[in-house]
């Protein structure tokens, strides 16, 4: 199959605006807003002088990132250019949820970090089971925490461990899966490129990721820098297929894409 081929059985969409918000319990907020970490490396930041110089353009990016950022969420270094914004988690949620088979009713977020992803997921109301993975403990607490602040901590089982392990011990042999992974990136060095290579995505590269969970489910999103080689994406459509491509933006500006992998309607 030649590029142009492949790149035919990619469709892009328009970059997607996001700027909705959903409201959060007034209760849940007040239950939350004084509980501060209690281990070191997991902070909430409340005043621009505590926060590190060097992550200092987030300071300023915190309630894109999380609208309720000073009901209490919990963060850890790493998490402020690992975190999905809110806005495009939430829009993300309701992509899949409208567009996946209706018997898919259980959603796996690999990589869940400090939850920002599996919170939407738990808040849309699609999902029977929402599972959040995560091998950082400290990034886990966070997203517990922060999955109480926004009420859903009811609503997600949390495990801590490596994905892959724990997929393939708990999902074997089960259909009703989606899979969703917003792998490490390998840093932000990767902003630099004009077409990032996801062969050399670290730790793991778009194969890994892809092999590691197709055994498990046909139903596979993964959440990629927005300047992702599409065309070594579109290897993964199969013969005849197409698989969607989607950028998502905030204020006219690209930051992320998601290639959503199966039989998803849009």
């Amino acid at each position: 199959m030649s590029t142009d081929d492949l790149l035919e059985a990619v469709e892009v969409d328009e970059a997607v605006e996001v700027d909705e918000a959903i409201v959060v319990d007034e209760a849940v907020e007040s239950a939350h807003m004084k509980e501060r970490p209690d281990e070191k490396g997991i902070y909430h930041w409340s005043r621009p002088d505590e926060f590190p110089d060097k992550l200092m353009k987030y300071w300023y990016q915190r309630f894109k990132i999380w609208e309720h950022y000073d009901k209490g969420v919990w963060m850890t270094e790493n998490a402020w250019f690992e975190v999905t914004p809110e806005p495009i988690a939430n829009k993300i949620a309701a992509h899949i949820g409208e567009s996946v088979p209706k018997e898919k009713n259980i959603v796996v977020d690999a990589f869940s970090g400090v939850g920002g992803n599996a919170i939407a997921f738990a808040r849309s109301g699609k999902w029977k089971q929402v599972f959040a993975i995560e091998k950082d403990p400290k990034a886990m607490k966070c997203a517990k925490h922060n999955a109480k602040v926004y009420g859903v901590e009811n609503k997600i089982v949390f495990i801590t461990g490596d994905c892959f392990d724990v997929i393939s011990r708990r999902f074997a042999g089960v259909d009703n899966v989606v899979i969703f992974a917003s792998p490490p990136w390998g840093g932000i060095e990767y902003g630099a490129k004009e077409v990032f290579d996801l062969s050399k995505m670290q730790p793991y590269n778009l194969e890994k990721l892809y092999e590691g969970f197709l055994p498990f489910s046909k139903h596979l999103v993964f959440y990629l820098p927005r300047n992702s080689d599409l065309n070594q994406i579109a290897r993964y459509a199969g013969a005849d297929k197409k698989l969607e491509v989607a950028h998502y933006a905030i204020q006219g500006a690209s930051k992320v894409l998601c290639a959503y992998l199966g039989d998803f309607d849009f």
